[in-house]
């Protein structure tokens, strides 16, 4: 590592980066954390810049960025027309980006492109940890195809009025259920209060298949726990696991694996096994600086790409199961079958 008063040079697998402000606080301390300075993100990324590039390398990957830093009452910008805003997600590349920097053009739901970085090295990820990014955003497609998944993604997403213990015991009921159907799920924590739970499946199908897909094992997670719901709209969620469906769509992405998130504590998405996650009481202690030593045990995903399953078994659960399409996200094209995009207490109040 080369130095000078203003920068650092990192090696990344004999690729120079350069680190400017190294000693910028990125994450305030903590009551279990120090202060994290932009050089510590930059070597956590470089440290576990395999098991990231396992789970997000080849894929078109949207940065999250906080330049100065994270710091408590910052802000996330809510559109591109949002200048007080704090962090923001850059989903094009940035002009001036190094020229060994890769990408992978992608399609918008309306009809825009955009070239977004894909990383295939360590280094990719270290120059975008150097520009801010604290998390990544993959999509769950790889170059070339761009256009099918090869990853289902389960988001349990937790309401008010729920623990984490209600979302291990909801990621328990997926992953016997996705056993039933001889699917095996990847579990990570959120980073914040919920779980992923990840499926790589082969790519075959759409974006709205794999949505489907979702919504199918939403509603047969339902039917097995009255802690689970699939009700798009907030008021009809109650004190329950919500499963997040339209994470799958076309330009919706999570936490990548491994990746920081904006809160106090660096807390990271962290891949477990299924014995770990039973064992996680508190997620905010997976951060940065604890989650690099549970690596020597092993990448709980090493073997995540071993099988691409067969979307066909949750397929017919959305084809079985009552209910019909859901609403989609207010931004996207109007979808066939889809019903009003209208909250239920306020379509009452027009009747």
């Amino acid at each position: 590592m080369a130095s000078s008063k203003d920068a650092v040079v990192l090696d990344v697998d004999g690729r120079e980066v350069r680190v400017s402000s190294p000693g910028r606080v990125v994450y305030d301390a903590t009551d279990r954390t120090p202060a994290i300075t932009k050089l510590q993100v930059c070597q956590y990324v470089a440290a576990l810049s395999g098991p990231m590039l396992r789970a997000l390398g080849d894929r078109p990957t949207a940065m999250e960025r906080w330049p100065d830093g994270w710091h408590e009452g910052m802000r996330l910008a809510t559109g591109p027309r949002d200048p007080d805003a704090d962090g923001f997600y850059q989903k094009r590349l940035p002009k001036g980006a190094p020229e060994w920097i890769q990408t992978a053009r992608i399609t918008f739901p309306s009809g825009r492109t955009a070239d977004e970085l894909c990383p295939t090295e360590a280094g990719h990820l270290v120059w975008a940890a150097q520009m801010g990014t604290l998390t990544f955003h993959p999509w769950p497609v790889r170059r070339p195809d761009v256009d099918h998944p090869d990853e289902l993604r389960i988001d349990l997403d937790p309401q008010p009025g729920t623990t984490f213990a209600d979302v291990r015991r909801v990621a328990e009921t997926t992953r016997e259920l996705l056993a039933e159907l001889g699917i095996r799920g990847y579990a990570k924590t959120s980073g914040n209060r919920g779980v992923h739970v990840y499926v790589r499946i082969r790519p075959e199908h759409s974006f709205e298949d794999v949505r489907h897909a979702a919504i199918g094992l939403g509603r047969e997670l339902e039917r097995r726990d009255d802690g689970v719901t699939t009700a798009w709209w907030k008021e009809e969620r109650g004190e329950r696991v919500f499963v997040d469906f339209n994470q799958n769509n076309r330009d919706r992405t999570i936490a990548g694996a491994w990746s920081l998130r904006a809160r106090p504590g660096a807390p990271v998405s962290t891949p477990v096994t299924w014995a770990q996650l039973a064992e996680v009481e508190d997620p905010a202690e997976l951060n940065l600086v604890t989650v690099p030593d549970r690596l020597a045990d092993g990448d709980p995903w090493a073997e995540v790409d071993d099988v691409a399953h067969d979307l066909a078994p949750l397929l017919e659960l959305w084809e079985t199961l009552p209910g019909g399409e859901l609403p989609f996200p207010p931004d996207y094209p109007k979808m066939p079958g889809e019903p009003m995009r209208v909250q239920p207490s306020r379509a009452r109040t027009q009747e």
